[in-house]
């Protein structure tokens, strides 16, 4: 059941709250130690101060440490986002753990089809009865936000800085966590944040490329199949061709290269041999599934064009060319598409810009020319 809070405000815009678990609805237990322990009523009792914003529907989906999150999570998400969608609240904010709220959001920015309103992530750093907490700030940005704006869409909503002064309104698809503990660990890469929303000046808009409300939309859903295995292999020193083997039963695999997509592939000495096996292994499974190569560098764009390895790489198969996505937007991509398109699509349109995460151009600020 919902809960709500009154009395409500005729002109209240009326948010649905979804409960995921995390720091945001832990506390500390009985061994020191932080754990999901607070149900959905307790979470709102918490922050009192969001009766007076909004008309609050609150209820818990699931109550998890965001690390045992799955595709049938994000499914379940989805459907009950849905739910709500169809129940015509303004916008939904969900509660989630912050170690792969971004993960969620990337997923949630694939599923969801024509979405008429805002849906925004918010985490903690730190749980809510510990001093310095920055849940109450993120919350309440979040709904701050949606009473203030025209913005549609998924968004992160998360502390700009160490201080308790304002959010930033982060883009689903192109943010990472940075930092292990930090309360502003949250940062677009080769993007920019939305808005910043401050505690007591409102909000400033940082971009205006956001979609807007338009509830005579109707969202539908591209769910994930749970069945499908995408694997995730990071290029480093002294690598082995059956690292590459591994994944021959999968059905796709991201490779976190070095640079701008590079892996050890070329034999130049005595030394280097495996390098000659590991090219073959490479052509072999980018042949039977979809490759595609990230960056281990957090800014910048792959190019494989610029060197000889990025070129051989191409002529094999490998995808993802000219792309900006982190490893982990690229892996929730490819499965997105895996579970929905046949592997000759997919091949196809993980270099396309389906819902905003390849830029047209790197901005300036990253890169010291284009």
């Amino acid at each position: 059941m919902f809960l709500y809070n009154k009395p409500f405000h005729r002109k209240m815009k009326t948010i649905s709250i979804l409960h995921t678990g995390g720091t945001i609805a832990s506390r500390v237990d009985k061994k020191g130690g932080v754990s999901p322990g607070y149900s959905e009523k307790e979470v709102l009792s918490l922050y009192p101060e969001i009766k007076s914003l909004a008309k609050i529907k609150s209820r818990l989906v699931a109550n998890m440490f965001s690390e045992n999150m799955n595709f049938s999570h994000y499914n379940l998400l989805a459907k009950e986002i849905q739910k709500e969608v169809n129940s015509k609240v303004d916008g939904i904010i969900i509660t989630h753990g912050t170690d792969t709220l971004h993960y969620t959001s990337a997923a949630l920015s694939f599923i969801l089809e024509s979405l008429p309103i805002p849906i925004i992530l918010v985490g903690a750093q730190r749980s809510s009865d510990r001093g310095g907490s920055d849940a109450s700030l993120n919350l309440i940005s979040a709904i701050n936000f949606i009473n203030k704006t025209d913005f549609a869409g998924v968004a992160i909503c998360m502390h700009s800085s160490m201080e308790d002064t304002h959010c930033s309104i982060l883009p689903g698809l192109k943010t990472r966590k940075l930092h292990t503990s930090r309360r502003d660990a949250f940062k677009p890469v080769n993007s920019k944040p939305y808005a910043l929303v401050y505690h007591d000046k409102g909000f400033d808009w940082i971009r205006k490329d956001h979609k807007k409300v338009d509830k005579k939309l109707k969202l539908s859903l591209k769910l994930f199949n749970p069945k499908i295995k995408v694997g995730i292999l990071k290029s480093h020193n002294n690598m082995f061709s059956d690292e590459i083997k591994f994944y021959s039963k999968f059905d796709g695999l991201i490779l976190e290269g070095t640079g701008m997509g590079h892996f050890p592939i070329e034999e130049i000495d005595k030394y280097t041999k495996e390098n000659s096996k590991i090219l073959a292994e490479l052509k072999k499974l980018a042949a039977k599934i979809p490759v595609v190569m990230t960056s281990q560098c957090i800014f910048g764009r792959v190019n494989m064009n610029v060197y000889t390895p990025g070129r051989k790489l191409q002529e094999i198969g490998i995808l993802g060319n000219l792309n900006d996505m982190t490893t982990e937007t690229a892996f929730i991509k490819l499965s997105w598409l895996l579970s929905n398109y046949s592997k000759k699509e997919a091949k196809t349109l993980i270099s396309e810009n389906l819902r905003g995460e390849i830029s047209d151009r790197t901005n300036v600020e990253f890169l010291d020319e284009e």
